[in-house]
């Protein structure tokens, strides 16, 4: 490799000049360059240079045993010399990239285009203007004022434009604004333990410096980069990292280098930290990324995004020089392509999330904006051919050259009509609707305890019908006490007094629960006077030092005889032992091992028993099968959690075999067996009643023995008693669902799960198989849509496969964190609830906001089309439709989109994924609508001058000043916007339309705001807005006529949905159209569905892993000579298995990376990097 050559002459070369930086004993380059040694070789060079932990710790100043001392100004200076624990972020869109990016739109573009073509020709006077020759040009004599005036309506049309692209862009900005102050609190959030002053403190991950003493156990992810001083049975999951799937044994010995970004997958141990932030692995990838991204983004415009990848890091070596981007080099470019998607993810979540609504949206608004085009077409195409036929055929006028500047003045006026139509007709407002929705949403949930990680969750929640939930900690309140135990042959329904324990017995008992269980677990005094105790670390844990302290003996005591160092083995818990086990070596050099465990699963492993003279007694199968009957049983149908504590003696010489678990972990002798209850939370009961009356099935998954778990669902409301559900195990769940060779079948799984209700004794696999066979089921017609929560690290596979993760804010592992979707960070089942609520919400915010834009649309575009066809006009010209677009789209987004959720929203079933978007009470809402305010419009057109003895408005001369007549036309229908937006509160064809509308103060100040400017713009707006000034008495007349929609309103919510049959088909969103056409037209055959509702730059890349896949399969297959057609078989397998996002942390990435770092098998890859 080359690596101890480049780093010698490297520190050599440090040496010499920056050595002692600062005062401390290393550079930071030489860290940097020792975090990059792995195994031996790293083992080596920590001892020779530096004389071991011991020595590196000396010359970073810091203790292994107390850590840093933690004062300020030595803190400082370590982040000085070292670096920060932070990776700087991407730097934000600047405000004008963002009004760049809105200007791009198309209608936009045509507005200005005919814009400042109608201005380049109002300042063009033509020379035979007042000839009589050009028709009706001159039918109303202008007076030169108005002629001057001519450029008024390009302008404001320019102005308007301006206008609409400033709000887009700042609804841009603030949203980008959310989503960062949204990252940086995910940030925040993730603490780490680390010792200082001796004391055990949780720090944020960003307060961490180079020479702190970090306590790292099971589940952490690690923060920074560090060399492992002490470790139990330590096993990392350097996956993210190196690409190696299997999990790698560390060893103070053996290999020491522990890395920042890689998973602690087993195990414990104490860290001296070496590296931090962009000094750290992770670091170095994140600054090699950042720095190729400029030019990335350019070649990946060509599409080839893993060459421009390398090549960056290329050229990035030839700017920095120095070993350490030398050595990251062949990391890159195994792992480059996933760490970049990675980063290219967190960077694009906000754009690139497609949900299910979203998809739902883009189908409407391309179906909308197509409809509008070719109405705008038709009104141009009407326009023209009337002028036409008017001027040339009807009154046979020659077409002279000097007119010509005339006409085209006509003609670009028809266009501006025509392309108001369109902008009039195209709802940009539903993108709009949905971020704001989903932003407000999202702020407002972190009150409510939801971390929100992934925008789209937040509405994928509102259509959950099912929710897999672990029980402890979430359905329970995760403060464990011991209640029962059965200790010296007596079962003992409460805490006995430990007199009446045999003293022997008392002793084994207090030594086995202290020093077998991790000693960051503790029980510290409560916070305030009469609380309850604070228990710190694993609550079991916790419960069973509790019972060390009920029985008036100190755990802490026992623990300072022998510190952790001291401690000889230490077979840490795993989901797979679910059992922990510690080893001492006595004064006379022969071993005890102390165990405690799942009782049913330590008692199989046990042969004597200790009796009440604290004599072992044989303990024989049938005594156990008695003891599991009369003990473990009833305490477990009281919903307690029973553990058995046991120990074994192993004689000094031959000393046993540590590493041959099997034989170790038997015949051992039973000390005693505790029923540790664990109480349901208070608020859940009734937030269960909550999901069952929406339409949600909540079913409880386990590791817990199948009575308590059966006891604690009961208590939940889970099951009722006498309900015919099923409660199984795992060992009967598998048996279920697996066929003769032991493959899941959806068939088996499809008669298990409807019935499903508690799934006990539950491998964090079984959990991931329920999960997919629930998603997958083709048993209901909807799709089911399952929310899953989990806390511990094995639980990440059925986080990422569910369509929404919960994971557990305080007793979470950052690992459970990193893989779910919302981050519930006060671990309350409850908080689901408000989730369901939030998301149901999100959902009737955009119905509201469609039902109301699609009745304007529908009125806007009728009475321009027609308008113009009759009267050669539009009665709204384009600056009005500027304005009422600016009103319905952008403002009534925001006043509807942030309406706060009422309990109601919980009565209802979910939607479902095919439902469609514009239910049949809405259309007839909004045809209802559109009939009134177009009898309205059409009536004040053709005889409003009668009505209000003013002058007509119809076939004015081009710039004829603006007339009484259609300024009530505008103010008119404004006025009747304004109050059906107040209809537009309620869609489920509610009667209160005012209910709880002081709630939301924003809508208040919108329709009160847009009420002041239309007034403004009435009686001042003149010539460019083409409005003149109105009497109290039309405008009296004006609100009157808007008033009426509140009445109509009524009228339309009595008559029944039965007799409008035909509204059913509109906005429904087939499966087959889960992403708007344009997209699917691309590559139907390639994208099989499961992909088809994935993010559009994710398909491309699942469709380059499943060809490399593949390719790698049939070489591997061929290598091996196995029989091709196996390979194949596996392989369609697989892509017919839908595979969606959440299989990128699974194998498939795996074998992408494993088949790019090994050098056989890379002739496959390049051909498949599409």
């Amino acid at each position: 490799m080359g690596d101890m050559t480049n780093s010698d002459f490297y520190t050599k070369n440090q040496r010499n000049d920056s050595n002692h930086e600062g005062g401390f004993g290393c550079s930071l380059m030489e860290l940097r360059s020792l975090m990059e040694l792995r195994g031996t070789e790293a083992v080596v060079k920590i001892q020779d240079d530096y004389g071991g932990t011991e020595g590196l710790c000396q010359r970073l100043k810091t203790s292994p045993t107390e850590g840093l001392e933690g004062v300020v100004t030595d803190l400082d200076k370590r982040k000085e010399v070292f670096g920060e624990n932070l990776i700087p972020p991407k730097k934000p869109k600047t405000f004008l990239q963002l009004v760049w990016e809105a200007l791009q739109d198309v209608t936009l573009i045509i507005l200005e285009i005919a814009a400042i073509i109608s201005l380049g020709l109002s300042f063009y006077q033509p020379p035979g203007g007042g000839s009589e020759s050009c028709g009706t040009v001159s039918a109303g004599e202008e007076d030169e004022g108005e002629a001057e005036a001519g450029w008024i309506e390009g302008a404001a049309i320019l102005l308007s434009v301006v206008c609409v692209v400033l709000v887009t862009a700042f609804n841009d900005w603030s949203k980008e604004k959310q989503f960062r102050g949204l990252q940086s609190r995910i940030e925040q959030e993730q603490k780490f333990q680390v010792v200082r002053g001796g004391q055990v403190i949780q720090l944020p991950v960003s307060d961490i410096v180079v020479g702190d003493i970090a306590q790292v156990k099971y589940g952490d992810l690690l923060p920074a980069d560090g060399v492992l001083i002490q470790g139990n049975d330590l096993k990392i999951d350097e996956s993210s990292l190196t690409g190696e799937s299997d999990h790698v044994r560390k060893s103070a010995d053996k290999d020491p280098m522990l890395l920042s970004g890689t998973h602690v997958m087993e195990g414990s141990g104490r860290m001296v930290v070496m590296a931090v932030g962009v000094n750290s692995q992770t670091g170095i990838i994140f600054t090699l990324l950042g720095a190729g991204g400029e030019e990335e983004e350019k070649k990946e415009k060509k599409g080839k995004m893993q060459d421009g990848n390398m090549e960056n890091s290329q050229t990035k070596v030839k700017k920095q020089d120095g070993a350490a981007a030398m050595e990251m080099q062949p990391l890159k470019s195994a792992e480059g392509g996933e760490a970049e998607e990675k980063e290219k993810k967190k960077s694009s979540v906000s754009k690139k999330e497609k949900s299910v609504l979203q998809g739902k949206l883009t189908k409407l608004a391309v179906q909308i904006g197509k409809a509008g085009l070719v109405m705008s077409a038709i009104t141009v195409i009407i326009l023209v051919l009337y002028f036409a036929i008017d001027n040339f055929v009807l009154q046979k006028r020659q077409w002279l050259p000097e007119c010509t500047p005339i006409y085209i003045q006509y003609f670009v006026k028809f266009f501006i009509i025509g392309v108001t139509v369109l902008v009039v007709a195209v709802p940009e407002g539903l993108p709009l609707a949905v971020t704001i929705s989903l932003a407000y949403s999202v702020k407002k949930m972190m009150k409510d305890n939801n971390l929100v990680r992934h925008l789209d969750a937040c509405e994928t929640m509102g259509n959950a019908t099912a929710i897999c939930s672990d029980k402890t900690g979430t359905l329970t309140t995760n403060r464990m006490t011991a209640v029962q135990c059965y200790v010296a042959d007596v079962h003992y329904k409460s805490i006995p007094d430990p007199s009446s324990i045999p003293p022997k017995t008392l002793d084994t008992l207090v030594n086995a629960i202290s020093l077998n269980s991790a000693y960051t677990t503790k029980i510290l005094p409560p916070d305030k006077e009469g609380g309850l105790p604070k228990q710190v670390g694993n609550k079991t844990e916790c419960g069973l030092l509790g019972l060390v302290l009920d029985l008036k003996r100190d755990y802490q005591t026992v623990r300072n005889q022998i510190p952790e160092e001291k401690l000889y083995k230490v077979y840490t818990f795993n989901s797979a032992r679910k059992s922990m086990s510690t080893i001492i070596k006595l004064p006379d050099g022969s071993f005890k091992m102390y165990s405690k465990g799942a009782s049913e699963i330590i008692l199989k492993k046990c042969s004597r028993i200790l009796n009440e003279v604290s004599e072992p007694r044989v303990f024989r199968p049938r005594d156990r099968d008695e003891m599991v009957k009369k003990v473990i049983e009833p305490m477990a149908c009281n919903g307690l959690r029973t553990i058995c504590v046991a120990y074994r003696d192993f004689p000094a010489n031959p000393e046993p075999n540590w590493d041959d678990e099997n034989n170790i972990l038997t015949d051992l002798t039973a000390i005693c067996v505790v029923g540790i209850e664990d109480p349901v939370r208070p608020e859940v009961p009734d937030a269960i009643r909550k999901c069952q009356r929406a339409g949600i099935t909540v079913r409880m998954v386990t590791g817990d023995n199948i009575n308590t778990a059966r006891a604690i669902a009961i208590k939940c409301g889970i099951i009722q008693p006498g309900e015919d559900f099923l409660c199984i195990d795992g060992k009967e769940f598998n048996r279920r669902i697996r066929n003769e060779k032991g493959e899941v079948e959806q068939e088996r799984i499809d008669k298990v799960w409807p019935k499903l209700r508690v799934l006990a004794r539950s491998s964090p696999t079984d959990k991931h198989t329920l999960v997919k066979g629930i998603i997958d089921s083709t048993l209901v017609d909807q799709r089911q849509v399952v929310a899953v929560t989990g806390d511990g690290t094995n639980d990440g596979p059925a986080l990422k496969k569910a369509d929404v993760g919960f994971a557990m804010g305080i007793a979470g592992t950052d690992v459970a964190k990193e893989a779910s979707d919302i981050i519930l960070t006060d671990d309350n089942f409850s908080s689901i609830v408000k989730a369901v609520m939030w998301g149901r919400n999100v959902y009737d915010s955009i119905s509201k906001f469609l039902q109301f834009q699609l009745t304007v649309n529908v009125v806007a575009v009728i009475v321009a089309f027609t308008g113009a066809c009759i009267t050669q006009d539009s009665p709204l010209k384009a600056v009005q439709m500027l304005w009422v677009n600016l009103i319905m789209d952008t403002f009534a987004s925001l006043a509807l989109a942030t309406e706060p959720p009422t309990e109601s929203l919980l009565m209802r079933k979910p939607y479902g994924r095919n439902k469609p978007l514009i239910s049949s009470t809405m259309t007839k809402n909004i045809l209802g609508h559109g009939v009134y305010q177009l009898t309205i419009i059409f009536t004040l057109l053709f005889v409003g001058e009668q009505i209000f003895d003013i002058d007509s408005g119809r076939n004015a001369p081009l710039h004829s000043p603006p007339s009484e007549h259609y300024t009530i036309i505008f103010n008119t229908f404004v006025m009747m916007q304004l109050f059906n937006e107040i209809n537009a509160r309620k869609i489920h064809g509610e009667r209160n339309v005012f209910d709880g509308i002081f709630r939301n103060p924003i809508f208040c100040s919108i329709v009160l705001g847009t009420f002041a400017i239309q007034i403004v713009i009435v009686q001042f707006g003149g010539k460019p807005f083409s409005c003149s000034p109105l009497d109290l008495e039309k405008w009296m007349w004006c609100v009157f006529l808007g008033l009426g929609e509140l009445v109509w309103g009524q009228v339309i919510s009595t008559i029944p949905n039965s007799r409008l049959r035909f509204l059913r088909g509109a906005g429904q969103l087939t499966h087959k159209d889960e992403m708007p056409e344009e997209e699917l037209n691309e590559d139907q055959e390639e994208i099989d569905h499961g992909e088809r509702e994935l993010r559009r730059g994710q398909i491309l890349w699942f469709r380059g892993l499943n060809r490399i896949q593949t390719q790698i399969e049939v070489v591997n297959t061929f290598k091996s000579g196995t029989s091709f057609q196996g390979a194949l078989r596996r392989q369609s397998s697989t892509t017919s298995q839908n595979q969606d996002v959440t299989n990128v942390s699974s194998p498939s990435h795996v074998s992408l990376s494993n088949a790019l770092s090994s050098p056989t098998s890379t002739a496959a890859a390049p051909s498949g990097q599409c």
